[in-house]
C-alpha cells in the first residue's frame, strides 16, 4: 500500500507529501512542547496564586478583624477575596460549617478547554487552610482551593490562536511550494514529453533551456542527443533511399533486358517454330506427324516461357510505370481484382494526385495496394475493400489506406514476405506502415510516405473513384 501511495505519485506530490509529513511531525513536537510548557506554567501560576491568596487572607484577617464583630467579619470576607484569580475560597465558622464560597476571578472571558487538554495540563488540586482568629479566639477558617480552569482556558485560547495562524501559514506555504515545485520540476515534465517524442521517432524535438543549471545541462544533452539522432536518421533515410533507388534501377534494367532481349528471342523462337511447321507440310506423313508433335511441344514451352517472362516483368516493374498516371495504374489494378472476384466490392478514392512522384514512391504505392488487396482477398473473407489515396499535412505527405470488412485478426500474425517487403520499402522511404485489426471488425492498413517536395504543383488531377 505504501508503495502505491508513494511511488505511484509524481515528484511534486512526493515533495509535498514529504513537507506535509515533516509538518505533521513538527506539529506533534510543537504540541508536546506547548502541553509541557502549559503544565509547567499552570503549576507555577497556581502556586503563586495560592501564596498570594494566603497572604491576602492573612492581611484581611489581621486588618478587618480588629474593627468588625466576628460574625460580620466572616460574612464580609468573601466579598473582599472575590477578585483573586485561579483560586476559590470557602469560609467556615468555628464549627466547620461553610458560611460562603467564592468563585475564582476572571480577567477576561474564555471558553472552556476540552477535557483531554485539561487532563494533560491540569496540575494536582492544592488546598491551603488559613485560621481566622479575633482577640486570640478562633472564629472560623478560610480554605483556599486551587482552580486552574481559567488558566487552562487561557492557555487553550492561546494555543488555538497559534494553531490557527500556523494552519494558515502552512496552507499558504503548501500553495507556494506547489507553485514553486511546478516551476522547478516543469522542465522534467517537458523532458518526459521529449523522451516520448524520441521514443516515437520524432527526432526534431527540442527542449527549452531551463534556468536551473542542473536541468539546463540535462536539456542541453537531450538536445544534443536529439540532434545526433536526427542526423543519423537523415543519413539512414538517405542511404535507404539510395538503396531502394539502386534496387529499382537494377529491377528496371533487368526488366528492360527481359523485355528487350528475352521477349524478342521467345517471339523469334515461336516464329521459327511456326515457319518450321509450314515447311514440314512437304515431308512424308509419318515424318510430318512427328515434326508436328515436336513443334507443338516447342510452342507450348515457348508459351510457358513467355508467361513466366510476363510474370517476372510484372513483379520486377510494371511496364506502365512512368508512362501511365499513378491513379490510372491503381484504377486498372483495382478493376482487374474486381473482375477476378465479383463477389467482393472494390472501390478506389483518390484526391488530387500528380501523374507520378518518382519511380520509387510510385512503385511502393502500387506494390502496397497490390499486396494489401491480395491479402484481403486471400485471408479476410471480406465483402468490401476500399482503397484511399490522398495528400495530408499540406501536401507534404502521401497517405494510403486500405480497409476491408473481413474477419480481422485476433492476434499479431507473423509478417509474410509481401508484408515485410512493403514495410521495408515504406520505411526505406522514411514513411510509416501500420496495421489495425480486431476480430470481426476487419483490417485497416495505413501507409504514410513523405514527399521530397510538397505536392502543391499537381501535373494533372485524377478521377475520384474507379
Amino acid at each position: 500500500m505504501f508503495h502505491a501511495l508513494w511511488y505511484g505519485r509524481s515528484v511534486r506530490a512526493q515533495l509535498l507529501l514529504t513537507f506535509v509529513l515533516i509538518d505533521v511531525v513538527a506539529v506533534l513536537v510543537a504540541g508536546s512542547v506547548v502541553i509541557l510548557r502549559a503544565r509547567m506554567q499552570t503549576r507555577i501560576e497556581m502556586a503563586a496564586s495560592l501564596r498570594l491568596a494566603g497572604l491576602l487572607v492573612e492581611d484581611a484577617v489581621h486588618l478587618a478583624g480588629q474593627e468588625l464583630p466576628a460574625e460580620q467579619f466572616l460574612a464580609s470576607l468573601p466579598a473582599q477575596l472575590q477578585s483573586m484569580r485561579h483560586v476559590r475560597f470557602v469560609v467556615s465558622d468555628a464549627s466547620g460549617s461553610p458560611i460562603a464560597t467564592t468563585t475564582p476571578g476572571r480577567a477576561a472571558a474564555h471558553g472552556a478547554a476540552p477535557r483531554w487538554f485539561t487532563a494533560l495540563v491540569a496540575p494536582p488540586i492544592e488546598t491551603r487552610d488559613v485560621a481566622v482568629t479575633v482577640a486570640g479566639a478562633r472564629i472560623g477558617r478560610v480554605s483556599i482551593i486551587g482552580e486552574p480552569g481559567d488558566e487552562i482556558a487561557e492557555v487553550w485560547d492561546n494555543a488555538v490562536a497559534m494553531a490557527a495562524v500556523a494552519v494558515l501559514l502552512n496552507v499558504v506555504m503548501i500553495g507556494l511550494l506547489y507553485i514553486l515545485f511546478g516551476r522547478v520540476l516543469g522542465p522534467l515534465t517537458v523532458l518526459a514529453h521529449g523522451l516520448s517524442d524520441l521514443e516515437h521517432q520524432a527526432y526534431n524535438a527540442r527542449l527549452p533551456q531551463p534556468q536551473t543549471s542542473e536541468l539546463a545541462a540535462i536539456a542541453e544533452h537531450f538536445n544534443a542527443l536529439a540532434l545526433a539522432l536526427e542526423a543519423l536518421r537523415a543519413e539512414n533515410l538517405n542511404l535507404n533511399r539510395r538503396l531502394i533507388t539502386a534496387q529499382d534501377d537494377e529491377r528496371r534494367r533487368t526488366a528492360l533486358e527481359l523485355h528487350d532481349e528475352v521477349g524478342p528471342c521467345l517471339f523469334g523462337l515461336k516464329a521459327n517454330a511456326s515457319s518450321i511447321a509450314g515447311a514440314a507440310q512437304n515431308l512424308p506423313a509419318q515424318a510430318r506427324q512427328s515434326v508436328a508433335e515436336r513443334l507443338r511441344d516447342i510452342l507450348s514451352i515457348i508459351d510457358h516461357l513467355q508467361s513466366i517472362n510476363r510474370s517476372m516483368l510484372d513483379r520486377l516493374r510494371p511496364m506502365a510505370l512512368g508512362h501511365v498516371p499513378l491513379h490510372d495504374m491503381l484504377g486498372r489494378l483495382v478493376k482487374e481484382r474486381a473482375r477476378e472476384h465479383p463477389q467482393i466490392a472494390f472501390s478506389l478514392t483518390a484526391g488530387s494526385l500528380a501523374d507520378g512522384y518518382g519511380d520509387s514512391i510510385d512503385l511502393t504505392i502500387y506494390r502496397c495496394v497490390q499486396e494489401s488487396v491480395t491479402n484481403a482477398i486471400r485471408h479476410a473473407a471480406a465483402k468490401h475493400v476500399a482503397v484511399t489515396l490522398d495528400h495530408i499535412e499540406n501536401g507534404t505527405t502521401l497517405a494510403l489506406t486500405v480497409v476491408d470488412d473481413g474477419r480481422g485478426m485476433s492476434r499479431p500474425v507473423p509478417d509474410g514476405f509481401g508484408t515485410r517487403g512493403m514495410m521495408e520499402r515504406v520505411e526505406g522511404l522514411g514513411g510509416r506502415y501500420s496495421v489495425d485489426s480486431e476480430p470481426g471488425r476487419g483490417t485497416r492498413v495505413r501507409i504514410v510516405i513523405p514527399l521530397a517536395e510538397p505536392a502543391a504543383r499537381v501535373a494533372t488531377v485524377s478521377g475520384r473513384r474507379a
